[in-house]
């Protein structure tokens, strides 16, 4: 049994907690939802610290370079909860521990043959020192793509503090390309001679997500329950009087606004408007009492293009023109898209909203949507965000 750190919640915390920890995690369950969302259901010593406000909190899960499978055969690494309530470790160098946070040699429990994470103390040190980095990002893109470890973000589905446990509802992507042409499927099952082109056609984190199994290990960055204070990462900042609703999204964003359908008071009124891959997929959304749920399968249109057209219908029904704006083009092969309203200390930009919209996804949809809805019908832009935070065709390193 180890030792935990932990504090009452209407204790008073020591004052230079910081806002986001480290959790080693294991995976305790794998569900596929629907034949495109997956839930994983990480287990950890230390979830009692895992903040979970809700709504769209993001997190970030640290998988092993590749993408490959992480075996959970090499466990030398102490208890977080031994190394203090912030997870920090001594500081190590990214030079001196890159090559020990990738692989070992030694095969998984599971078969397979994949490459194993080795997560030792100097692992633990190597991605706690790196959010210390004033450019976090910048360090880790600059590190070489072969040994850096996988970060991708996601939404927390669920916590159950008294399990230990956290849910991680993730996308199954079909594949960028394959050699020659398209992958044949016959019924949900994919034809033995396309496996080892499909698996050339995903992106790391895509590859670990279907291959992954129960007892792999991933580390997860994510909120500090005991942090008092705006901790970031949080982007649906509706006004405390909103009138309706505009929720939009695709795939990405469903495990989001899956938790916005669940959370929202039931007085809330309004649309969401979800674009998934096929019709199989719609039952992942939750329904609401006063929010109408419009979920569609892409099917064989373009992607984006039924999420396009139906929140601009929503708009429409939800809130009359107003006075055009003009908007910056943003070039979003090389920034980022991400607009969200707030005011200098983190909270709604407005006191009071006829609608509030909060849009996510693939970057071309949102940047379309952005400029029909604020400079076209003249929406304010502070009650509406926007997060564009995936290109089609690209793979993220």
């Amino acid at each position: 049994m180890t030792e935990s750190t932990s504090y009452a919640l209407d204790a008073c915390p020591p004052a230079d907690l910081p806002p986001f920890r480290l959790f080693r995690m294991t995976v305790s369950a794998i569900e596929d939802l629907t034949p495109s969302i997956r839930r994983f259901t990480f287990r950890g010593e230390d979830v009692e610290h895992f903040g979970d406000p809700g709504l769209d909190q993001r997190i970030k899960v640290i998988l092993p370079a590749g993408g490959e499978a992480v075996g959970s055969a090499t466990r030398t690494l102490p208890s977080a909860s031994r190394l203090g309530p912030d997870s920090r470790c001594a500081t190590a160098t990214h030079q001196e521990t890159a090559s020990t946070f990738t692989t070992a040699s030694t095969s998984p429990p599971n078969g397979g043959g994949a490459q194993m994470l080795d997560l030792n103390a100097t692992a633990w040190a190597w991605a706690s020192s790196l959010w210390d980095t004033p450019d976090w990002y910048g360090t880790w893109r600059a590190m070489d793509p072969s040994t850096r470890p996988v970060i991708r973000t996601y939404t927390t589905r669920a916590v159950r503090y008294e399990r230990g446990e956290v849910d991680v509802d993730m996308v199954v992507h079909p594949p960028l390309r394959v050699a020659h042409g398209e992958p044949a499927y016959e019924g949900e099952h994919v034809k033995a001679a396309d496996e080892e082109a499909e698996e050339r056609g995903l992106g790391p984190a895509a590859r670990w997500i279907r291959n992954a199994r129960v007892g792999d290990e991933a580390m997860i960055l994510g909120r500090n329950r005991y942090f008092v204070g705006d901790c970031g990462g949080q982007d649906f900042i509706a006004p405390a009087l909103t009138e309706a609703f505009l929720i939009g999204g695709d795939e990405t964003a469903a495990p989001a606004i899956a938790r916005m359908m669940e959370e929202l008071p039931a007085s809330a009124r309004g649309v969401a408007v979800v674009e998934l891959p096929s019709d199989a997929d719609c039952s992942y959304l939750p329904t609401h009492p006063g929010i109408e749920v419009r979920v569609f399968g892409r099917g064989d249109r373009p992607h984006g293009e039924r999420l396009v057209a139906e929140v601009m219908r929503a708009a429409a029904e939800l809130s009359p023109p107003g006075v055009a704006h003009e908007v910056e083009e943003i070039d979003i092969d090389h920034d980022i898209l991400w607009e969200v309203p707030r005011h200098a200390k983190g909270g709604a930009a407005l006191k009071r909203a006829s609608l509030y919209t909060w849009l996510a996804g693939e970057a071309g949809a949102v940047k379309t949507l952005r400029r029909h809805l604020v400079a076209e019908r003249g929406m304010d832009r502070r009650s509406v965000a926007f997060m564009g935070y995936w290109r089609l065709g690209r793979a993220e390193c």
